[in-house]
C-alpha cells in the first residue's frame, strides 16, 4: 500500500473523464465500465477499409486505421477532450497504449520504420504544455518498440480550429499548413506512420503528407485514436 498515493486520492479524488464517477486503484482516465463501453471500429488491418476510403484520390497512402468510433457528446468525444484540454498527460500514453496493444496482433505495424505525430503549433504546445498527439505516439511506441520522429514536420502557423468549420472550410483552413525541417533527410526511402487523436475530414493529416511527400521515396500510413465516421 502506498499511502501517499491513498492520501492523495482521498484528498484529490480521481475521477472518470466519461462518466464522472471516482477512479478504483489501477483504473487510469476510464472506469472500467466505460472503457467496456468504448465503440471498437475493428477495422485494424483491414486493406481497403473504409477510413483509408477517405483518403483516395487525395493522398496516396500505405494503410489507415482507427481504434474507436468519434460521436458528439460520447464517451470518446469527453475522452478526447479530457485528453486536449484538461492536462491528462497520463491518459493520452494510456490511450497510445491501449491503440498499440490492440493494432499490434493485426499486422498493422509491420513494415513501418518509425512514428511521426501531427504537430501543435510552438505557441500551443508551450500554453497548453503538451501536444496530445506526442503522448498517443509514446503510449504507442511503448507497445510496438518503434522510434519517435518528432523534428521532421513542423505547424507553420496557429489555424483556428477546426471544430464549427464546415468540410469546405477545413480544407482551406490547412493549406499549406505544415513543412519538413531539414532533419527530414532522414525519413528517404522509409515507411512512417502519421499519429492524431481524431479523424474528421482528413484535412489536417492530409496537410501533413503534402508536406511530407517532397521527401524522396517515403511512403505513409496513418493511425488515429478516434474516427468521426
Amino acid at each position: 500500500m502506498n499511502i501517499w498515493t491513498d492520501l492523495r486520492d482521498f484528498f484529490f479524488p480521481r475521477l472518470c473523464v466519461a462518466c464522472g464517477k471516482r477512479l478504483l486503484k489501477g483504473e487510469e482516465g476510464l472506469c472500467l465500465s466505460c472503457s467496456s463501453s468504448l465503440p471498437y471500429t475493428y477495422i485494424y488491418n483491414k486493406e481497403g477499409n473504409e477510413m483509408e476510403q477517405c483518403f483516395w484520390g487525395r493522398f496516396p497512402i500505405v494503410r489507415a486505421s482507427s481504434l474507436f468510433y468519434y460521436t458528439k457528446g460520447g464517451n470518446v468525444a469527453r475522452v478526447l477532450y479530457a485528453m486536449k484540454y484538461h492536462n491528462r498527460k497520463r491518459l493520452c500514453v494510456k490511450m497510445g497504449e491501449w491503440l498499440g496493444h490492440a493494432l499490434l496482433p493485426s499486422g498493422f505495424f509491420e513494415g513501418i520504420d518509425c512514428l511521426l505525430p501531427v504537430p501543435l503549433f510552438r505557441s500551443r504546445q508551450r500554453e497548453r504544455g503538451y501536444n496530445q498527439s506526442e503522448l498517443l505516439a509514446q503510449g504507442i511506441a511503448r507497445k510496438t518498440h518503434l522510434p519517435l520522429c518528432n523534428n521532421a514536420l513542423y505547424r507553420v502557423r496557429n489555424n483556428a480550429t477546426q471544430t464549427h468549420k464546415s468540410g469546405y472550410a477545413r480544407w482551406q483552413n490547412v493549406q499549406g499548413l505544415f513543412r519538413v525541417t531539414s532533419g527530414a533527410d532522414c525519413l528517404k526511402g522509409k515507411h512512417i506512420l502519421l499519429v492524431d487523436d481524431v479523424l474528421t475530414t482528413g484535412a489536417t493529416l492530409v496537410a501533413c503528407a503534402d508536406a511530407l511527400s517532397t521527401i524522396e521515396g517515403i511512403r505513409i500510413s496513418i493511425v488515429t485514436l478516434a474516427w468521426a465516421k
